[in-house]
């Protein structure tokens, strides 16, 4: 019954509740600072790795493989909207990254301008820059449906959904946790954790209006969002996962969000 009435939906609207639900579930990882002030390194380490697992699965079933399956029939090879929609996500999260102050979980120094925001905010816009390609995927994924392109599928986005809101639970604990064990109170550290995560409804408005308007921008905006989820990545969780002596553990994590990302896409999509 909750599925047909979402399925009655528009586009639109299924991508801002897909993006509400993925930051619901970065709420409930920075929950988890009500309960504990001190989460296990070597716990956290193996989600963290798990959530860079699905976010390289995610990047190519759900995004790169849709792009240029889309990209047949344009009259241009088929790994060409794919190759610079994929690249052109990195260079703006790059960009991103020049031009705003934020400090990365795990290190002392801020990268961008400089600045004398407090450590919290730094950390917080660091997570929140790196939430945006998550929603803007959720959003792409959706608006392929209104695009009535024939690849497209309702079960592949909520599967996409269900993946990136799966690994959003450890990215808000990530981000709270930490901010306890600086002083701060167990509310304030709720809020800066869930906080992070209130860009992806929308991000994921973002993404599904701009391929509802422009439909041949379609491969390029999934590619896109490939290239910003593997900047992030490269850059942040695969680094925070293996810096504390946990690298195995962290790997192997990896490998499981990896298949259970894949498993999702392929099963349900």
């Amino acid at each position: 019954m909750v599925m047909e009435q979402f399925q009655a939906l528009d586009p639109v609207v299924q991508a801002l509740l897909a993006g509400l639900f993925t930051w619901a579930l970065t709420a409930l990882g920075a929950a988890t600072v009500f309960l504990t002030r001190k989460v296990d390194r070597r716990v956290l380490d193996g989600m963290l790795g798990f959530a860079a697992g699905v976010m390289i699965a995610a990047s190519f079933w759900s995004l790169l493989l849709p792009a240029i399956e889309m990209s047949a029939g344009t009259g241009l090879p088929e790994w060409i909207p794919a190759a610079a929609g994929f690249l052109a996500g990195g260079i703006f999260l790059r960009g991103v990254d020049m031009l705003l102050p934020h400090l990365h979980p795990g290190l002392t120094r801020a990268e961008g301008p400089e600045t004398s925001w407090h450590r919290s905010t730094l950390l917080v816009l660091a997570i929140t820059i790196h939430n945006i390609p998550e929603g803007l995927a959720v959003g792409v994924a959706f608006g392929a449906l209104a695009a009535g392109h024939p690849t497209a599928s309702l079960a592949a986005a909520l599967a996409l959904a269900l993946g990136i809101g799966i690994q959003n639970f450890p990215e808000g604990m990530a981000v709270s946790v930490p901010l306890r064990q600086e002083g701060l109170s167990p509310l304030r550290c709720f809020w800066y954790g869930q906080l992070s995560g209130a860009v992806e409804p929308v991000a994921a408005l973002v993404g599904a209006a701009a391929v509802i308007v422009a439909a041949p921008l379609l491969p390029y905006a999934l590619a896109f969002a490939a290239g910003a989820m593997i900047f992030v990545v490269v850059e942040d969780v695969i680094p925070e996962s293996q810096g504390h002596g946990h690298a195995d553990l962290a790997t192997m994590g990896a490998l499981v969000g990896f298949v259970v990302m894949m498993v999702l896409d392929v099963g349900l999509g």
